[in-house]
C-alpha cells in the first residue's frame, strides 16, 4: 500500500496541472466496450433495490484507466481501479437510498433538464456529434434523457446530501501547516507560471461588399428552403459552421449556451418553419426550430460567414485605444468599460475577466496562451493595460479580434511554498479532509442501507475475465 505522502505527491502534481478528472456515477455506461471484447455480465453488488452490474464497473474503471494513461503516462493496476470504482459506484447508491427518504431535499424538473443538456452536450462532443452520439445508443437525443431521468434526479439528490453534510468542514492555519509539512521539500512539484487578466475584445468591421455578399448568399439559400429544399441538405453544402454542418446543420442545447441574439430567434420562431434571415456575431443565418421543451431547444441552422480578412481592423484598434484612454488616463472603471464595449460575450458579462475555456478558472497557465498573448503579458506590469493588439481568442472562437488587456495577477513559476500557495495549499487540505469527513459518513450509512457485495476484492474488469 501506497504511503499517504506518496499518494498525496500524485495528487499534487495531478491537482497543480488541472488533470484530475473525478468520475461521474452516470459516465459507467457513457463508454462503449472496446470491439472485440467479451462481454459476460453479472451483478458484483446490490444497494436496496438498485444493482451494479459488471458492465457498468469496467467501462468506467476502463475509461478512467484510460484517461490516467493519457494524462499522467501511467496508471494503478486495474485491480485497484476496478475496487475503486465499484465502492464509488456502491456509495453513490447509499447516498440516493437516503436522499430519497429525506423530505426536505428538493431537485427540481428544470435541474434535471439542465444537467441533462450539459451531460449530453458533452458525450455529444466525445462521440463527434449528436448524430454519432445517436448512432452509438440507436437511440434519438429525446429517448437518451428519458433514460438517465430518474438516475440523474437521484444523483442530484445524492449530491445535496453530500453538500450538505459536507458544507461545515473547515480547515484551521495549524491543520494547513500540517499537510503541508507532512509532504517531503523533495517531492514539492514546481507550480507553472499564472497570470489573471481581463481584456475588451472588438472584432474588425467587414467591408459593406462583403456583408452584402454573405446576406445575398443567405438569402440564395434561405428561398431554396422555403421552396422545398431541406435545410439538412443545405447546410450539409453551404453553412460555415464546422460543427454542424455535417450533421445537416442539427443542434439541440439549452438556451443559456447560445449568444444572446441567436437564442432570441430560436426562443421564439415557430415550430417547423424556416425563419427569416438574421444577424450574430458569427455571420448570418437562418435556423428551423424543431422542439423547445422546457429551456432546451433542437433545430437545424445554416450559417454564412461575413468575410472579413480584408479588413484593416483599423476602426477596432480606434475604438479600442478610445477605450484604453478612458481607463489609463481618465479613471474609467476597465470591468465597467469591458462590459459596455466589449464583442465577446462570454468575458464581456463578467467584467472583462478571461476563463479558461475548459475548467472556467480564472488563473490561466502562461505556456497554454498563445503567443500573441504571451507577448502582449511580456510588456506589462500588474495593473497595466496593454495597446491594442490582434489577437486569437481561447476555445473555439476563431474570428479575427483585436484587445486590449489588462493584467490582474502574475505569479511566477516557482516550487510549492506556504508563503507563495497559502490559498492553494488550505484547498488541498481542505479536499483532504472533507474525503475522510465523507468516507466516515458513508461508512455509517453503509452499516444503515442494505449492501451486498459479490465481486471478491480486485475482481478485474470484465475484458480479463
Amino acid at each position: 500500500m501506497r504511503s499517504r505522502s506518496a499518494v498525496r505527491r500524485l495528487v499534487f502534481f495531478a491537482l497543480l496541472l488541472g488533470i484530475v478528472a473525478f468520475a461521474s456515477p452516470a459516465r459507467a455506461q457513457d463508454a462503449p466496450v472496446a470491439s472485440g471484447e467479451r462481454v459476460v455480465d453479472e451483478i458484483v453488488a446490490v444497494v436496496e433495490d438498485n444493482v451494479i452490474l459488471r458492465s457498468e464497473v469496467a467501462r468506467q474503471a476502463q475509461a478512467l484507466l484510460r484517461r490516467r494513461r493519457q494524462q499522467q503516462g501511467t496508471a494503478p493496476p486495474a485491480a485497484q481501479v476496478w475496487d475503486q470504482v465499484l465502492q464509488q459506484r456502491i456509495n453513490q447508491h447509499v447516498l440516493s437510498a437516503r436522499a430519497a427518504e429525506d423530505t426536505t431535499l428538493t431537485v427540481s424538473d428544470a435541474q434535471v433538464q439542465q444537467y441533462l443538456d450539459r451531460r449530453i452536450s458533452r458525450l455529444a462532443q466525445r462521440a463527434g456529434g449528436r448524430q454519432q452520439l445517436e448512432q452509438t445508443y440507436g437511440k434519438s437525443i429525446t429517448q437518451i434523457k428519458a433514460d438517465f431521468q430518474d438516475r440523474v434526479r437521484q444523483q442530484l439528490l445524492a449530491q445535496q446530501l453530500r453538500q450538505r453534510r459536507l458544507q461545515e468542514v473547515r480547515v484551521t492555519p495549524s491543520e494547513v501547516r500540517e499537510w503541508f509539512n507532512d509532504v517531503p521539500r523533495d517531492s514539492l512539484p514546481t507550480v507553472p507560471a499564472t497570470v489573471q487578466l481581463s481584456h475588451v475584445v472588438r472584432y474588425p468591421e467587414a467591408t459593406e461588399g462583403a456583408r452584402q455578399q454573405a446576406r445575398e448568399v443567405i438569402t440564395t439559400i434561405r428561398d431554396s428552403a422555403v421552396a422545398s429544399v431541406p435545410i439538412e441538405e443545405l447546410a450539409r453544402r453551404y453553412s460555415d459552421d464546422s460543427g454542424s454542418a455535417s450533421q445537416g446543420g442539427r443542434i439541440q442545447t439549452s438556451l443559456d449556451e447560445l449568444v444572446p441574439s441567436f437564442a432570441a430567434v430560436v426562443s421564439r420562431a415557430p415550430i417547423g418553419e424556416i425563419s427569416k434571415v438574421f444577424e450574430t456575431p458569427f455571420g448570418f443565418h437562418i435556423v428551423r426550430v424543431n422542439e423547445r421543451s422546457g429551456n432546451t431547444v433542437d433545430f437545424n441552422q445554416v450559417l454564412v460567414e461575413i468575410d472579413k480578412s480584408a479588413s484593416s481592423g483599423k476602426e477596432a484598434r480606434s475604438f479600442l485605444k478610445a477605450v484604453r484612454d478612458s481607463v489609463v488616463n481618465q479613471g474609467a472603471p476597465f470591468g465597467l468599460m469591458a462590459r459596455r464595449y466589449s464583442e465577446e460575450e462570454r468575458s464581456a458579462s463578467q467584467g472583462g475577466r478571461v476563463t479558461d475555456p475548459q475548467s472556467g478558472n480564472t488563473t490561466l497557465r502562461l505556456e497554454a496562451l498563445g503567443s500573441s498573448w504571451r507577448e502582449t503579458l511580456d510588456t506589462l506590469e500588474v495593473g497595466e493595460v496593454s495597446h491594442p493588439t490582434e489577437v486569437r481568442l481561447l476555445g473555439s472562437d476563431e474570428r479575427r479580434a483585436f484587445h486590449i488587456v489588462k493584467l490582474t495577477d502574475r505569479a511566477p513559476r516557482h516550487q510549492l511554498s506556504l508563503d507563495e500557495d497559502y490559498a492553494r495549499i488550505k484547498n488541498f487540505a481542505l479536499r483532504e479532509k472533507k474525503q475522510r469527513v465523507y468516507q466516515q459518513w458513508v461508512k455509517t450509512l453503509r452499516d444503515e442501507v442494505y449492501v451486498d457485495v459479490r465481486a471478491g476484492s480486485g475482481s478485474p474488469p470484465m475484458s480479463a475475465r
